[in-house]
């Protein structure tokens, strides 16, 4: 019993001691203390606290913001700035000499092809030109002939027929002779040739060299690939929550492997539709000269706004709780019990644009920008002063 009667006295000298603590006023126990409850928005602190958090106010700033946004993306070609180049109707490769990353010319010879079928083709397209030429003479005849009523219409219209099918024959021939590169208004009987030069369709560099000497390909397999470097632009993802951020004409400057460089573009066509994981698309077309860029690579760019005018403050006197945003301003002076307090208001805001540790802010209607004292630094310290309130009652 005695034991139990030692710590219950213990229990009670401490909860004596630690009232005693918190009477700020050194009036005796039994006397009621009156206690200040303060609005939620209100954060009171002493001078020394004021000191040790390294509080200091200023104004809001009307500051030049440039408006930026952070991207990225990929560098890529316009389609009718790559080829990839097959051979329509196949053969054996008899020659070739370029290399991955060889410049090519428009109409350059990639490599020359050789098919038994070339012969046969031109073979058919002189036979049926000539016939085309008698068929033709015939026709004129004929006419002139049923003219003068010498010849039937029946005779007339068997004439007309044959000089027609000739007529198509030899057109479809002709497209033939021009899908393997061969132009019919120079081929002849003393230049027919079992080979033909498959030409680049575009100025640029090879991408790949997909065959060798006798190698067999047929009309499907692609032998080069051509990118046409002189006209590159990016292909940039947003979330849909920046679509109404980017217009046409805004500038980009992007980055590539880590860079300091900035290589420039502009905004010139923007996606119509939003992705199942809500972003969009945005391209650029690159209008600086970069050498080193090349399709494919991946790019950091920031797409830039115009310069504006907003209200603005040191990004540190902008804090975050609840998922909203806050500044605090000065309030009030006051003197409890001898000591001097002061009293800082916290008030929501909205956050703009930051650049150069400077946040644009949005403040609520009704706010003295030219009276307001306004936290500039420590503005956390007073947010955590707010959070632990009633730790901070003693």
């Amino acid at each position: 019993m005695t034991k139990i009667n030692y710590k219950v006295s213990l229990i009670i000298i401490a909860f004596i001691v630690t009232l005693g603590s918190c009477n700020k006023s050194g009036k005796p126990l039994g006397e009621t203390i009156g206690i200040e409850v303060l609005p939620d928005d209100i954060v009171e602190l002493r001078s020394d606290q004021i000191k040790l958090a390294g509080i200091q106010t200023g104004s809001v700033e009307l500051r030049s913001v440039s408006n930026t946004l952070k991207v990225n993306g990929i560098v890529s070609v316009a389609p009718q700035n790559q080829a990839t180049v097959c051979m329509p109707l196949g053969g054996f490769v008899k020659s070739t000499k370029l290399l991955p990353g060889n410049a090519v010319e428009k109409g350059q010879t990639l490599a020359v092809i050789e098919n038994q079928d070339f012969v046969d083709i031109q073979q058919n397209y002189l036979e049926a030109k000539n016939r085309l030429e008698f068929a033709e003479a015939e026709f004129k005849r004929h006419t002139n002939l049923y003219k003068d009523d010498v010849y039937s219409e029946m005779n007339v219209q068997q004439v007309t027929v044959e000089y027609k099918n000739l007529k198509a024959l030899v057109k479809s021939l002709e497209q033939k002779l021009f899908l393997i590169g061969i132009n019919p208004d120079k081929l002849n009987e003393d230049n027919i040739s079992n080979t033909v030069s498959l030409v680049s369709p575009i100025k640029g560099y090879i991408k790949a060299v997909n065959v060798n000497i006798g190698k067999y390909v047929s009309s499907t397999d692609i032998l080069f690939e051509i990118v046409n470097n002189d006209k590159l632009f990016l292909e940039l993802t947003l979330f849909e929550k920046d679509a109404d951020r980017v217009a046409l004409g805004q500038k980009i400057k992007f980055f590539i492997n880590n860079e300091t460089e900035a290589h420039e573009a502009y905004l010139s066509q923007t996606g119509k539709s939003v992705s199942d994981d809500r972003t969009f698309r945005i391209y650029g077309t690159v209008t600086s000269s970069c050498k080193n860029v090349l399709p494919g690579m991946y790019v950091n760019a920031i797409i830039e706004e115009s310069d504006m005018k907003v209200t603005a403050l040191p990004s540190e006197a902008v804090v975050s709780f609840d998922d909203k945003d806050y500044i605090f301003i000065f309030d009030k002076d006051k003197v409890e019990e001898g000591k001097p307090f002061t009293e800082y208001r916290l008030i929501e805001v909205k956050k703009g644009v930051t650049e150069s540790d400077y946040t644009g802010i949005s403040l609520p209607d009704g706010f003295d920008i030219t009276n307001s004292k306004v936290v500039i630094k420590g503005a956390y310290n007073l947010l955590s002063a707010k959070k632990n309130a009633g730790e901070m009652a003693c």
